[in-house]
């Protein structure tokens, strides 16, 4: 990939083609836009989200593009932030795990420090697969696997109650899924994608 440097705050980016600078600040900030979305990129988007594992011919064929052009672009929207990776959808239940458990956890204290080092310590933890922080009276949730309802409230009393600075654990067992639908609703199509978070400028204010 082609990039060139462009300073940043002090700082040197590399930038991929495609990126264009939208605003440069008196003091050298400089923000970027990402690339444009188009409707194929979408077709690409959705096909690959559907089926990850599907050939670059295949996926040329059904965006109605040849293969090289198709390549191009799936290079341009995984460097540009929109396609973040690919994995295999395991089953679950096949491989032993029989029971799925969403766990509320709120914490004594909500400093920064004490978030961090919570996050920190759930990622050791292989038997819970996603960790998200809430607003609300709920700080944490938690979906966890297991073998079976034992083999959780080992877990549960063993390492999450246990656990540094938590302060208590409401635990909800899964009875079936309903609906499971990764990713994002790319049906409808828009004029353009706004760029990645990670790519986009912090509003500051400024006093005169």
């Amino acid at each position: 990939m082609r990039a060139i440097k462009l300073r940043v705050s002090r700082q040197n980016f590399i930038i991929p083609d495609g990126f264009t600078v939208i605003a440069a600040g008196p003091t050298g900030e400089t923000f970027m836009r990402g690339p444009k979305v188009d409707r194929i990129d979408r077709l690409i988007l959705q096909e690959l989200q559907e089926d990850g594992s599907i050939t670059n011919i295949e996926l040329a064929r059904r965006v109605g593009l040849s293969p090289p052009p198709c390549l191009r672009r799936v290079r341009a929207l995984e460097e540009g932030g929109y396609i973040r990776g690919y994995h295999a959808d395991l089953a679950p239940e096949a491989l032993g795990f029989g029971v799925t458990i969403f766990a509320q956890v709120g914490l004594a204290s909500q400093a920064e420090t004490d978030l961090q080092a919570f996050e920190r310590l759930v990622a050791t933890w292989p038997e819970v697969r996603e960790a998200h922080m809430l607003a609300g009276e709920t700080d944490f949730l938690l979906k966890i696997v297991a073998t079976d309802w034992d083999s959780y409230q080992r877990f549960l009393s063993a390492k999450l109650t246990a656990a540094p600075n938590v302060n208590h654990v409401k635990s909800a067992l899964m009875l079936r899924v309903s609906k499971f639908a990764p990713g994002v609703p790319l049906a409808e199509p828009t004029a353009e994608l706004p760029a990645p978070a990670w790519l986009q400028p912090k509003a500051t204010a400024t006093t005169s």
